[in-house]
Protein backbone atom coordinates (compact mmCIF):
# COMPACT_ATOMS: atom_id res chain seq x y z
CA UNK A 1 0.00 0.00 0.00
CA UNK A 2 2.28 3.01 1.17
CA UNK A 3 2.84 6.71 1.09
CA UNK A 4 2.03 9.26 -1.15
CA UNK A 5 2.74 13.02 -0.33
CA UNK A 6 0.90 16.07 -2.27
CA UNK A 7 2.79 19.25 -2.48
CA UNK A 8 0.50 22.05 -3.85
CA UNK A 9 2.04 23.81 -7.29
CA UNK A 10 3.59 26.22 -5.04
CA UNK A 11 6.44 23.68 -4.28
CA UNK A 12 9.24 22.94 -6.35
CA UNK A 13 10.08 18.42 -6.54
CA UNK A 14 13.46 18.74 -7.45
CA UNK A 15 14.01 15.13 -9.50
CA UNK A 16 15.75 13.67 -6.43
CA UNK A 17 12.80 13.50 -4.87
CA UNK A 18 10.21 12.96 -8.11
CA UNK A 19 12.51 9.63 -8.54
CA UNK A 20 11.14 8.24 -5.36
CA UNK A 21 7.62 7.62 -7.39
CA UNK A 22 5.70 9.11 -3.93
CA UNK A 23 5.73 12.47 -4.54
CA UNK A 24 3.60 14.76 -6.77
CA UNK A 25 2.18 18.02 -7.20
CA UNK A 26 -1.87 19.56 -6.74
CA UNK A 27 -2.20 22.26 -9.66
CA UNK A 28 -3.12 26.02 -8.57
CA UNK A 29 -3.90 28.09 -11.72
CA UNK A 30 -2.75 31.63 -12.71
CA UNK A 31 -4.58 34.02 -14.38
CA UNK A 32 -2.83 36.39 -17.01
CA UNK A 33 -5.59 38.78 -18.15
CA UNK A 34 -8.39 36.67 -19.37
CA UNK A 35 -6.21 33.14 -19.78
CA UNK A 36 -5.98 30.89 -16.69
CA UNK A 37 -2.55 29.00 -16.69
CA UNK A 38 -2.86 25.46 -15.42
CA UNK A 39 0.36 24.94 -12.97
CA UNK A 40 1.01 21.52 -13.71
CA UNK A 41 4.52 19.71 -15.72
CA UNK A 42 2.76 21.89 -18.92
CA UNK A 43 3.85 24.95 -17.37
CA UNK A 44 6.44 26.88 -19.14
CA UNK A 45 8.40 29.74 -16.78
CA UNK A 46 9.41 31.81 -20.14
CA UNK A 47 5.97 31.74 -21.45
CA UNK A 48 4.77 32.83 -18.45
CA UNK A 49 6.71 35.77 -17.61
CA UNK A 50 6.60 37.36 -21.14
CA UNK A 51 2.78 37.40 -21.06
CA UNK A 52 3.04 39.05 -17.52
CA UNK A 53 5.51 42.00 -18.82
CA UNK A 54 3.14 42.55 -21.13
CA UNK A 55 0.02 42.45 -19.28
CA UNK A 56 -1.67 45.36 -18.00
CA UNK A 57 -3.34 44.04 -14.80
CA UNK A 58 -1.63 42.16 -11.62
CA UNK A 59 -2.13 38.33 -12.16
CA UNK A 60 -3.91 36.29 -9.37
CA UNK A 61 -3.54 32.76 -8.65
CA UNK A 62 -6.35 30.38 -7.70
CA UNK A 63 -5.79 27.92 -4.90
CA UNK A 64 -6.42 23.67 -6.10
CA UNK A 65 -10.38 22.64 -5.15
CA UNK A 66 -11.15 20.42 -2.44
CA UNK A 67 -12.52 17.99 -5.15
CA UNK A 68 -9.00 18.10 -6.94
CA UNK A 69 -7.48 17.12 -3.44
CA UNK A 70 -10.06 14.51 -2.90
CA UNK A 71 -9.34 13.01 -6.42
CA UNK A 72 -5.72 12.50 -5.61
CA UNK A 73 -6.64 10.62 -2.21
CA UNK A 74 -7.76 8.57 -4.70
CA UNK A 75 -5.14 6.22 -4.91
CA UNK A 76 -2.97 2.97 -3.50
CA UNK A 77 -1.22 4.53 -0.91
CA UNK A 78 -2.94 3.91 2.82
CA UNK A 79 -1.24 6.89 4.26
CA UNK A 80 -0.87 10.56 2.53
CA UNK A 81 0.62 13.40 3.57
CA UNK A 82 -0.27 16.68 1.71
CA UNK A 83 1.85 19.81 2.40
CA UNK A 84 0.63 23.14 1.57
CA UNK A 85 1.78 26.76 1.12
CA UNK A 86 1.22 28.82 4.08
CA UNK A 87 -2.56 29.45 4.95
CA UNK A 88 -1.59 33.22 5.72
CA UNK A 89 -0.62 33.54 1.67
CA UNK A 90 -3.39 31.04 -0.02
CA UNK A 91 -6.62 29.14 0.64
CA UNK A 92 -4.49 25.94 -0.72
CA UNK A 93 -4.61 24.62 3.13
CA UNK A 94 -8.42 25.06 4.14
CA UNK A 95 -8.93 23.59 0.57
CA UNK A 96 -6.99 20.35 1.35
CA UNK A 97 -8.73 19.87 4.67
CA UNK A 98 -12.13 20.32 3.48
CA UNK A 99 -11.30 17.37 0.90
CA UNK A 100 -9.79 15.17 4.30
CA UNK A 101 -13.05 15.76 5.59
CA UNK A 102 -15.55 15.36 2.83
CA UNK A 103 -13.03 12.17 1.57
CA UNK A 104 -13.19 10.91 4.96
CA UNK A 105 -16.85 11.31 5.30
CA UNK A 106 -17.23 8.48 2.54
CA UNK A 107 -14.32 6.63 3.07
CA UNK A 108 -12.30 5.33 5.76
CA UNK A 109 -9.60 3.19 4.06
CA UNK A 110 -6.70 5.81 4.70
CA UNK A 111 -4.65 7.58 7.13
CA UNK A 112 -4.78 11.42 5.99
CA UNK A 113 -2.83 14.65 7.18
CA UNK A 114 -2.45 18.30 5.94
CA UNK A 115 0.21 20.23 6.82
CA UNK A 116 0.40 24.17 6.94
CA UNK A 117 4.08 24.27 5.69
CA UNK A 118 3.92 28.11 6.92
CA UNK A 119 6.53 28.07 4.46
CA UNK A 120 6.29 28.12 0.37
CA UNK A 121 8.50 26.96 -2.58
CA UNK A 122 11.33 25.10 -1.60
CA UNK A 123 9.92 25.26 2.05
CA UNK A 124 7.52 22.74 1.31
CA UNK A 125 10.11 20.73 -0.56
CA UNK A 126 12.50 20.44 2.63
CA UNK A 127 9.21 19.41 4.39
CA UNK A 128 8.53 16.49 1.94
CA UNK A 129 11.85 15.46 2.17
CA UNK A 130 11.93 14.80 5.90
CA UNK A 131 8.89 12.58 5.62
CA UNK A 132 10.34 10.50 2.97
CA UNK A 133 13.23 10.20 5.05
CA UNK A 134 11.03 9.43 8.12
CA UNK A 135 9.25 6.65 6.33
CA UNK A 136 12.19 5.30 4.76
CA UNK A 137 13.11 4.53 8.29
CA UNK A 138 10.10 2.63 8.72
CA UNK A 139 8.43 5.03 11.36
CA UNK A 140 4.97 4.99 11.94
CA UNK A 141 1.89 7.44 10.70
CA UNK A 142 2.07 9.53 14.07
CA UNK A 143 5.91 9.43 14.27
CA UNK A 144 6.07 10.70 10.67
CA UNK A 145 3.85 13.52 11.41
CA UNK A 146 5.68 14.19 14.45
CA UNK A 147 9.11 14.96 13.17
CA UNK A 148 7.80 16.60 9.77
CA UNK A 149 5.93 19.15 12.27
CA UNK A 150 9.40 19.92 14.48
CA UNK A 151 11.08 20.11 11.24
CA UNK A 152 8.58 22.68 10.34
CA UNK A 153 9.01 24.08 13.23
CA UNK A 154 12.57 24.70 12.99
CA UNK A 155 12.54 25.25 9.23
CA UNK A 156 13.43 29.73 8.19
CA UNK A 157 12.56 31.08 4.88
CA UNK A 158 13.77 33.64 3.39
CA UNK A 159 13.70 35.81 0.20
CA UNK A 160 14.73 38.84 -1.91
CA UNK A 161 12.57 39.81 -4.75
CA UNK A 162 13.07 42.50 -7.80
CA UNK A 163 9.75 43.67 -7.28
CA UNK A 164 7.59 43.45 -4.16
CA UNK A 165 4.46 44.66 -6.26
CA UNK A 166 2.66 41.14 -7.15
CA UNK A 167 2.42 40.11 -3.53
CA UNK A 168 1.18 43.90 -2.55
CA UNK A 169 -1.00 44.13 -4.92
CA UNK A 170 -2.49 40.36 -4.09
CA UNK A 171 -2.93 41.45 -0.49
CA UNK A 172 -0.27 39.35 0.50
CA UNK A 173 1.93 42.36 2.49
CA UNK A 174 -1.28 43.75 4.44
CA UNK A 175 0.43 43.18 7.54
CA UNK A 176 3.36 45.15 6.64
CA UNK A 177 2.62 48.98 7.33
CA UNK A 178 5.91 49.78 5.94
CA UNK A 179 8.14 49.20 3.16
CA UNK A 180 11.42 50.23 1.74
CA UNK A 181 9.86 51.14 -1.92
CA UNK A 182 11.41 50.07 -5.67
CA UNK A 183 12.61 53.77 -5.68
CA UNK A 184 16.63 53.98 -4.94
CA UNK A 185 16.99 50.36 -6.05
CA UNK A 186 16.29 49.32 -1.88
CA UNK A 187 15.66 45.57 -1.83
CA UNK A 188 13.57 44.12 1.37
CA UNK A 189 15.28 40.89 2.91
CA UNK A 190 12.10 39.19 3.85
CA UNK A 191 11.15 36.57 5.30
CA UNK A 192 8.21 34.49 7.33
CA UNK A 193 7.62 34.67 11.54
CA UNK A 194 6.23 31.21 12.68
CA UNK A 195 2.87 31.62 11.56
CA UNK A 196 3.68 31.59 8.29
CA UNK A 197 3.18 35.66 7.77
CA UNK A 198 5.72 37.31 5.26
CA UNK A 199 7.97 39.80 7.77
CA UNK A 200 10.48 42.28 6.68
CA UNK A 201 14.21 41.03 8.28
CA UNK A 202 16.54 43.73 6.74
CA UNK A 203 17.05 45.62 3.44
CA UNK A 204 20.23 47.02 1.49
CA UNK A 205 20.44 49.06 -1.55
CA UNK A 206 21.13 46.88 -4.56
CA UNK A 207 20.49 43.32 -5.19
CA UNK A 208 23.74 41.72 -4.46
CA UNK A 209 23.93 43.79 -0.72
CA UNK A 210 20.48 42.29 0.08
CA UNK A 211 21.54 38.78 -1.16
CA UNK A 212 24.51 38.64 1.24
CA UNK A 213 22.41 40.00 4.04
CA UNK A 214 19.72 37.31 3.54
CA UNK A 215 22.20 34.80 3.93
CA UNK A 216 23.38 36.64 6.91
CA UNK A 217 19.89 36.97 8.63
CA UNK A 218 20.04 32.89 7.58
CA UNK A 219 22.97 31.77 9.71
CA UNK A 220 22.09 33.96 12.67
CA UNK A 221 18.67 31.52 12.76
CA UNK A 222 20.01 28.18 11.76
CA UNK A 223 22.02 27.32 14.35
CA UNK A 224 24.37 24.20 13.46
CA UNK A 225 23.52 23.85 9.37
CA UNK A 226 25.70 20.60 9.37
CA UNK A 227 22.66 18.50 9.92
CA UNK A 228 20.63 20.57 7.61
CA UNK A 229 19.51 20.88 3.74
CA UNK A 230 20.15 24.45 2.33
CA UNK A 231 17.24 24.49 -0.81
CA UNK A 232 16.79 27.70 -2.68
CA UNK A 233 14.87 28.27 -5.80
CA UNK A 234 15.02 31.20 -8.32
CA UNK A 235 13.18 32.75 -10.77
CA UNK A 236 14.52 32.88 -13.81
CA UNK A 237 18.25 33.45 -12.68
CA UNK A 238 20.38 30.48 -12.19
CA UNK A 239 23.58 32.49 -12.04
CA UNK A 240 22.08 34.23 -9.39
CA UNK A 241 21.03 31.63 -7.58
CA UNK A 242 24.60 29.67 -8.00
CA UNK A 243 26.28 32.75 -6.19
CA UNK A 244 23.54 32.44 -3.19
CA UNK A 245 24.71 28.85 -3.18
CA UNK A 246 28.61 29.44 -3.33
CA UNK A 247 28.12 32.63 -0.83
CA UNK A 248 26.60 30.39 1.76
CA UNK A 249 28.96 27.54 1.41
CA UNK A 250 31.81 29.74 1.73
CA UNK A 251 30.65 30.16 5.44
CA UNK A 252 29.10 27.42 6.67
CA UNK A 253 28.61 23.29 6.15
CA UNK A 254 25.67 21.77 5.45
CA UNK A 255 24.24 18.20 4.97
CA UNK A 256 22.95 18.89 1.11
CA UNK A 257 22.28 21.86 -0.64
CA UNK A 258 20.35 22.03 -3.94
CA UNK A 259 19.19 24.46 -6.46
CA UNK A 260 16.10 24.44 -8.49
CA UNK A 261 13.83 26.80 -11.13
CA UNK A 262 10.45 28.03 -9.98
CA UNK A 263 7.43 26.32 -10.77
CA UNK A 264 4.43 28.47 -11.80
CA UNK A 265 3.06 30.13 -8.53
CA UNK A 266 7.07 30.79 -7.01
CA UNK A 267 7.10 32.76 -10.63
CA UNK A 268 3.84 34.45 -9.87
CA UNK A 269 4.98 35.86 -6.53
CA UNK A 270 9.02 35.87 -6.68
CA UNK A 271 8.66 37.82 -10.00
CA UNK A 272 11.82 37.26 -12.55
CA UNK A 273 15.10 37.25 -11.34
CA UNK A 274 13.78 36.70 -7.71
CA UNK A 275 15.12 34.04 -4.86
CA UNK A 276 13.95 32.28 -2.14
CA UNK A 277 16.36 30.52 0.46
CA UNK A 278 14.99 28.17 3.28
CA UNK A 279 17.43 25.87 5.63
Amino acid sequence: MGYKILIDSCGEIPQSLRSTGVVENIPLSIMVEDETIIDDETFDQKSFLEKVAKSKNCPKSACPSPEGYMKAFECDADRIYVITLSSKLSGSYNSAVLGKNLYEEEYSDKQIVVFDSKSASVGQTLIAMKIVEAEEAGLSFEEVIAKAEQFREEEHTYFVLESLETLRKNGRLSNLKALAADVLNIKPVMGSDPDGNIVQLDKARGMKKALDKMVTQMFKNAGNTEEKVLAISHCNCPERAEWVKELALSKGTFKDCFVVDTRGISSLYANDGGIIMVV
